[in-house]
């Protein structure tokens, strides 16, 4: 009973993440339509990937376990909406005009490359491991951007990003320690940090236009 419980909440968060997602990519789909920005384009194509990855998982999960009837959910299901929410993420790290896949310092590759390395489901590791980069440099990025332009709007992107990054960090440890709490706290953590990025997404519309990591 406990299972089926955590797995009812894993699917609506799952949805939860799915809704905010797409409403994300409808707003930034609205703002490249009044503006043209590239950068809107973008990350119009990057929240509606992250919302069907949500969705992916949500109603992959919702349909194994009350149309199929299983009573294990199958994991290639996570492992693919983690993978189009990836596709999302670089998305966002190109708006920043990302320079380099992998970092250059020594010190950082000596904190990341060691999430490529643990045994286990290997490209689900792998997936959750680029989406963390990704993410950790669109977040250093911004906090740059906000350092020379000083806008509260950005304030809100740093923190999204960086909710989003520590979301994947969380989801990659749950992977490692199964049937623990940490996968729910993982997507709890990135729907909060989907919810910080709807701030000065959602303002686009009226705005008619926006400043994204020092990005137009």
């Amino acid at each position: 009973m406990a299972i089926v419980s955590d797995t009812v909440l894993e699917i609506a968060l799952n949805l939860l993440g799915f809704v905010v997602g797409i409403a994300l990519g409808i707003f930034s789909y609205i703002g490249f339509k009044n503006t043209g920005s590239p950068t809107l384009f973008r990350l119009n194509i990057s929240f509606f990937s992250i919302g069907i990855g949500f969705g992916v998982v949500g109603f992959g999960y919702m349909i194994e376990l009350f149309v199929l009837g299983y009573g294990q959910i199958d994991g290639w299901i996570q492992t693919l909406g983690i993978g189009i929410q990836t596709v999302g993420y670089f998305f966002i790290a190109f708006s920043h005009g990302i320079k380099s896949f992998f970092p250059k310092s020594r010190y950082f590759k000596s904190i990341v490359f060691p999430l490529f390395i643990i045994p286990g489901n290997a490209l689900e590791h792998i997936i959750r491991s680029i989406s963390f980069i990704l993410l950790v440099y669109g977040t250093i990025e911004t906090i740059m951007s906000y350092m020379e332009s000083r806008k509260r709007s950005t304030i809100f992107v740093a923190a999204g990003l960086g909710l989003l990054a520590l979301g994947e960090f969380l989801g990659w440890y749950s992977v490692v320690f199964p049937k623990s709490i940490l996968y729910l706290v993982s997507l709890s953590t990135k729907i909060i940090g989907l919810g910080a990025l709807f701030v000065p997404i959602s303002q686009v519309p009226l705005r008619g236009g926006m400043k994204f990591g020092g990005s137009v």
